[in-house]
Order: structure tokens, then C-alpha cells, then sequence
């Protein structure tokens, strides 16, 4: 019943993040993408950085249809990469290279995300 356990915490973790006001989401999902960086850095942070990819998809999947078109594309985009380090994860996390760029990738678009919530969430 282990699947049943991770909706039941996926849906308790949407609930309590959609009472937080949209720029206050955004600023959540800026957060958890520099995770991302932080996790994809170590090499033994392997399986909570696949985690974390999975996490921020969803941030993106229940905040993008609240945000301002140009926020809503920008992190759609972002939402089509996570998905497909997810799929590379298993492999690229065995190489630093890998690792590294998607740390960088992480960082960037958290404060990309940030940005455009400065300017769109005025």
C-alpha cells in the first residue's frame, strides 16, 4: 500500500500548499528549485534530488494555471525540463559533470522564476 501512502501525502502536500497566496508559491517553488541545486551538487543526494524534481513539477502543476501568462509559460517550461532530468536522473547522477549542470540549471531557473514573479506579481 506504499502508492497509496505517497497520494495520500501528495495530495495532503497540494492542500497545504495552495492555502499560501500565489506569490507566496512562487516564492515555494523558487525555493525548492535551489533544493534541486543544493541535492544535485552531492553526490550522494541521488535519490532526494529525484525526489525534488518530482516535487517541483507538481509546484509548477498547481500554481502555473493562477499565474500571469508570462510566469504560467516560463515555469511550464521549466516544469517540461524537470521532467526530463527526471527520466536522465538515474544515470546522469552517476557522472559530476551531469550533476553539476543540473545544479546550475536548478539555480538559474529558480531565480529566473523569481524574477518574473517580481515583475508579473506586482
Amino acid at each position: 500500500m506504499v502508492l497509496g501512502d505517497e497520494v495520500k501525502n501528495c495530495e495532503r502536500i497540494r492542500e497545504r500548499f495552495l492555502k499560501d497566496a500565489l506569490p507566496e508559491r512562487v516564492v515555494n517553488l523558487a525555493a525548492d528549485l535551489s533544493r534541486v541545486a543544493s541535492s544535485a551538487r552531492r553526490p550522494t543526494g541521488g535519490a532526494a534530488t529525484a525526489l525534488m524534481l518530482e516535487e517541483s513539477q507538481h509546484l509548477i502543476e498547481w500554481t502555473a494555471a493562477e499565474a500571469p501568462p508570462e510566469l504560467a509559460e516560463e515555469m511550464v517550461n521549466v516544469q517540461v525540463l524537470l521532467a526530463l532530468w527526471r527520466r536522465a536522473w538515474p544515470e546522469a547522477q552517476q557522472g559530476t559533470l551531469q550533476r553539476s549542470l543540473l545544479a546550475v540549471q536548478a539555480k538559474q531557473w529558480a531565480d529566473h522564476v523569481l524574477r518574473h514573479a517580481a515583475e508579473d506579481l506586482r
